[in-house]
């Protein structure tokens, strides 16, 4: 496909996931258009490669056919969509707005029937795999819309993504991004328990990595968190992810089954071993800092420090 035929893309979002998104969108030949802000850091090597930068996102709107979204969550996507200057205010027929957040299924489907009463589109398509991967193009990313919409935006996905999922029809992208981060933080939620258990039992944590590592119990959580920490002389940075973002997650999770209604018993646990860890003030750290937050509930000496 020749470039001058590829939709025009448009982005907000420029954080730490955004920019390699929108790196990998500009560079594989996508016309792309981007909001003026603050920190001119992420935009500049963006406008270098032949992006092109506008004031407001309502402008993004007006110059785009496809606009992708990413940021924190629900109450960032509510700024960006409303308002005099947001999205909707210049949404028309045949726009795409594609929210790679992770946000409240609820208010997705609000904002889809307003975008719908001007015959826009609004689609749910969240993202899983850390900044690393976005800038290497190999993200993956759950994608709520019916069929003739997902076929329309998987070239363009697959731009900065290794795998396109099609989780099925509008609202099911966040909804199974939901689950999959309460599995996620569940099982680290148990691992940062368990190692201040075994600790505080008298058992060496090296001897309860190699059990975990033989067996069916294993995990890629278990390994970033308990392999990292051990190998890396502390290093709690194997999973890339802030525990008030964690937290945020849950929380959102807990309103989808509590909506349904189904039991969350187990998700209302994570939460609130999250909700403590911020308290605890660990809220900006990674989530292998549960273990951090276990050392001061159990009061044992965990994390191998120099």
């Amino acid at each position: 496909m020749n470039a001058e035929k590829k939709p025009r893309i448009g982005f907000i979002g420029l954080g730490l996931m955004g920019h390699g998104m929108a790196k990998n969108i500009v560079t594989k030949g996508y016309p792309l258009t981007l909001c003026a802000h603050r920190n001119r850091k992420p935009l500049e090597d963006l406008l270098a490669a032949g992006a092109r930068e506008v004031s407001t996102h309502a402008d993004v709107a007006r110059e785009s056919d496809i606009v992708f979204l990413c940021v924190t969550g629900t109450p960032q996507v509510e700024l960006v969509v409303y308002g005099g200057t947001g999205l909707l205010a210049a949404a028309r027929e045949g726009l795409i707005v594609v929210d790679t957040s992770t946000a409240e299924p609820a208010s997705t489907a609000a904002i889809r029937m307003d975008f719908g009463a001007k015959r826009a589109l609004f689609v749910d398509a969240p993202l899983a795999r850390t900044p690393v991967e976005a800038e290497q193009g190999r993200l993956n990313t759950m994608v709520g819309a019916d069929d003739a919409v997902f076929a329309r935006l998987k070239p363009v996905l697959s731009a900065f993504c290794e795998n396109v999922i099609h989780a099925g029809p509008p609202g099911h992208g966040h909804t199974l991004k939901l689950i999959n981060n309460f599995i996620a933080q569940a099982i680290a939620t148990a691992t940062a328990e368990a190692c201040a258990v075994a600790v505080k039992s008298g058992l060496s944590l090296r001897k309860l990595h190699e059990v975990i590592s033989a067996g069916a119990v294993n995990s890629g959580i278990f390994q970033m968190m308990v392999g990292k920490m051990l190998d890396g002389n502390g290093d709690l940075t194997g999973l890339k992810f802030t525990l008030v973002n964690a937290m945020k997650d849950l929380r959102y999770y807990t309103h989808v089954a509590e909506l349904l209604p189904a039991p969350c018993i187990v998700g209302e646990a994570v939460h609130q071993s999250l909700v403590t860890a911020n308290l605890l003030g660990f809220g900006d750290k990674y989530v292998a800092s549960l273990i951090e937050a276990q050392e001061k509930l159990a009061g044992v000496k965990i994390v191998p420090r120099a």
